[in-house]
């Protein structure tokens, strides 16, 4: 187990079932490494999606991603609260080019005062049947999602503010700049409704010649890893 000296900065690289770019996540900072898990922060980072369009993210969010569970973990710091946005996805390597992991469609929101909803059961349930979901992976993914509400409930890291903050402060140590654009920003996110990203400031266009091409060799070989994150799931 080990806590990053220096910020690494990484990638984070998302992909679906069948292999094609989902999203990517330019340069985010990892502050905490071990075996099991990566904790990164993400603050005002470049996203491409993966049909070319770009944006960027508006607040800071503390980001834990696993290898035994099939989801990670968004902690997005909003006014002084935290609102959490969970991704039922496989667990994650990590190679040269970054962190990835496959994104299984399911997402559970955490409200600062507790509310849970259930995102996403219609993209699930279609691309079950159009991205042909083994019914290993839709028993896992399903007993995953179980498992992470039992850790809401009892309130288990990430889902205690004072885990999160400390994960962030000590990023805000090591990173002067961040300290001062977090002052800087802090009036002009109290007005904002962040629940949905700004799509008349990032319109929707088609992939430039050869983004695709570009990301070729990033695919997700799931064939290659899908007996090990089994393993690691029972």
């Amino acid at each position: 187990m080990k806590e990053t000296k220096a910020l690494d900065k990484l990638d984070i690289i998302s992909y679906k079932h069948d292999g094609e770019l989902h999203r990517v996540w330019k340069n985010v900072d990892k502050v905490f490494e071990s075996d099991e898990s990566i904790i990164i922060i993400n603050n005002e980072v470049d996203v491409i999606d993966g049909d070319g369009r770009k944006w960027k993210t508006r607040e800071p969010a503390v980001c834990y991603f696993y290898k035994k569970y099939w989801f990670n973990i968004i902690c997005m710091l909003r006014n002084d609260a935290i609102y959490y946005y969970c991704n039922l996805s496989s667990p994650y390597v990590v190679d040269k080019e970054g962190i990835k992991y496959i994104d299984y469609d399911l997402d559970v929101k955490v409200y600062p005062g507790g509310d849970i909803i259930d995102l996403d059961e219609d993209e699930f349930s279609f691309n079950t049947r159009y991205l042909h979901y083994s019914p290993d992976i839709i028993h896992i993914i399903k007993r995953n999602r179980a498992i992470l509400k039992g850790i809401i409930a009892r309130g288990e890291e990430p889902f205690n503010s004072e885990s999160v903050y400390a994960w962030y402060n000590l990023y805000l140590s090591q990173n002067p700049d961040a300290a001062l654009a977090k002052i800087e920003n802090k009036n002009n996110l109290e007005n904002q409704d962040n629940d949905e990203k700004d799509e008349t400031k990032y319109p929707e266009r088609k992939p430039k010649d050869g983004y695709r091409k570009n990301y070729k060799n990033h695919k997700f070989h799931k064939k290659n890893n899908f007996k090990k994150f089994k393993k690691s799931s029972n």
